[in-house]
């Protein structure tokens, strides 16, 4: 495959952030050995794509109608989300708003040759549902795998396996989730779902935790991979509009790996701001001009596009609904999900004062009373909090100050020289205060967005009361991608050295590695396995795993 030219990128604020890493690790290097010699050093030669991603825009294959494959999430007790879309005839493609109601038939199992049925029944679905299907198959036992399937239109789909939740009070050994983040198709391919979905199948894990950052608004070649656009964007231009956000998302349900990944383990997800618009908040969005239309029609639209394509027990919060909500795993763990961008205030200023305004908030007060009571009551060993964006303070403070305007042209800097994200919770430390206060011992926030590894201790009044583990993007561009460096060059491990040195909460950073994380949760500890993709432009490369880092009960609270 031929990589486009890399024409009028789009840096995120996520990308600029790692950016400003790199200018004051480069202020470091000796002088023989500047930032232009090391961006010099990408790869001598091309390498060849294994394959080539193809979207086809209908296709008679043996599943016929089912061309977005099969999913599941939320898993209780005694239920579990199941989906499907149907595609009734070749022109009612993802927001195409054609093609009349259709009935689907469903089933679940308890074996994959569907001999031993437990539970079926029908759905209708049409066009103003984008021709999605939710099914909520009450009465399946607790802890048990499950297989599922539908039937329309003369067709199968293919079979999927969800596993649903461990009743409250049954006593739990272990859990492994997968987590995960930030997939952008046209910076690379999504092998690391395809090594979830692998490891899925050998009863390796058990949950899939996506903290956001399902896909991307942008247009096609604003925000490619390191040698440009990968495989392009459907439709091409920043989508903004419900039929925009469904195609997007049936492009992305067309790919192999994502298919693999839905259709064999359940999911729980949580948005972050790129299912809307860059650096979404409350009443707008960094990403959205006066040219994009009206706000709230752009945010409603996303939303009902996101609650039809992702397997999620939830109402959108423009109706007056909620996705932020808690999955209890027997004894063992409880899951609190958080939603970041519906209620947050809009973004501050780079001064202090901003940053600590008790008036401003990331979460909203029902939210926060919601989590509040949650966690006051919780009888799980483990509370595991996701969060869309990193909880740790960062202190980028000992950066040279020679790199001080090119990081205020970036980032920002407060009146204490700092570069700040404000996006994250450093743009909202009341309420972080306020949080960590409530949290009662053997917390850890599971976190994605900024494409990159992190193992941080949190303290609150000088103690240590949570964990936080960070994956990082499964394709999304990172430190290596947006300066063309290759990975674990030496400005990036300069980067590193400077955020370790100067941060001791932090055990672990690494600023360039693609990929997701193995979480393996168990009575005593809590531990993460950052799995790394050797090269996401590449179709089929392989995955390995990278470091491991734990916690156990007695250094939290």
């Amino acid at each position: 495959m031929q990589r486009a030219n890399r024409t009028g990128p789009k840096f995120s604020r996520r990308g600029v952030l790692k950016s400003s890493l790199i200018v004051g690790a480069a202020a470091a290097l000796p002088t023989s050995q500047n930032t232009a010699q090391l961006v010099g050093e990408v790869r001598a030669s091309d390498n060849a794509y294994a394959t080539q991603y193809q979207f086809a825009s209908y296709s008679q294959d043996e599943y016929g109608v089912f061309m977005h494959g099969v999913a599941s999430g939320d898993p209780l007790p005694a239920s579990v989300i199941l989906w499907t879309r149907v595609t009734p005839e070749p022109g009612a493609l993802p927001g195409s708003q054609l093609g009349g109601p259709v009935q689907v038939d469903w089933e679940v199992a308890v074996d994959p040759e569907f001999t031993q049925v437990v539970r079926r029944g029908s759905e209708t679905t049409d066009a103003s549902q984008d021709h999605t299907v939710h099914v909520d198959p009450f009465g399946l036992n607790p802890r048990t795998t499950y297989f599922y399937r539908f039937h329309a239109l003369g067709f199968t789909s293919p079979v999927g396996t969800t596993k649903t939740a461990p009743a409250p009070t049954e006593a739990v050994d272990q859990l492994n989730l997968a987590v995960c983040s930030c997939a952008n198709f046209e910076s690379g391919y999504f092998q690391g779902y395809q090594d979830i979905a692998d490891r899925a199948a050998l009863g390796e894990i058990d949950l899939v935790v996506h903290m956001g950052d399902y896909l991307y608004e942008f247009a096609s070649g604003e925000y490619p991979g390191k040698h440009g656009v990968v495989r392009t964007h459907t439709p091409m231009h920043t989508i903004r509009t419900l039929s925009d956000y469904r195609q997007r998302y049936g492009a992305y349900r067309r790919d192999a790996s994502l298919q693999a990944a839905h259709g064999a383990v359940p999911w729980v997800v949580t948005w972050d701001d790129h299912e809307i618009a860059d650096d979404a908040w409350e009443g707008g969005a960094k990403n959205h001009a006066q040219t994009d239309g009206d706000w709230y029609s752009r945010r409603d639209a996303a939303m009902q596009a996101y609650l039809e394509w992702l397997p999620v027990r939830g109402t959108s919060p423009s109706r007056g609904g909620k996705i932020y909500r808690s999955l209890s795993f027997g004894t063992l763990a409880e899951i609190h999900m958080l939603d970041l961008r519906s209620y947050r205030s809009a973004p501050g200023q780079f001064l202090p004062a901003s940053r600590t305004d008790a008036s401003r908030t990331i979460m909203g007060s029902e939210q926060f009373a919601w989590l509040h009571g949650r966690l006051s009551y919780s009888p799980a060993t483990w509370d595991l909090i996701g969060t869309s964006v990193m909880m740790a303070p960062l202190n980028l403070k000992p950066l040279d100050r020679s790199v001080a305007k090119p990081l205020a042209d970036m980032v920002g800097i407060d009146l204490g020289g700092t570069p700040v994200n404000v996006d994250q919770w450093d743009g909202y430390v009341a309420d972080r205060q306020r949080l960590l206060a409530s949290l009662k011992g053997n917390t850890v926030f599971l976190t994605g967005d900024i494409h990159s590894e992190w193992a941080n201790h949190i303290e609150f009044n000088g103690e240590v009361v949570a964990a936080e583990f960070v994956c990082s993007s499964i394709s999304a561009p990172n430190i290596d991608d947006l300066m063309g460096l290759p990975q674990d060059s030496q400005l990036a491990q300069l980067a590193e050295s400077v955020v370790l040195e100067h941060n001791p909460h932090i055990s672990h950073v690494d600023l360039d590695a693609h990929g997701y994380a193995l979480a393996t949760i168990t009575e005593s500890s809590v531990s993460m396995t950052w799995m790394r993709v050797n090269d996401v432009e590449v179709a089929g490369s392989p995955v390995s795993p990278g470091p491991t880092v734990s916690f156990d009960g007695s250094q939290l609270g």
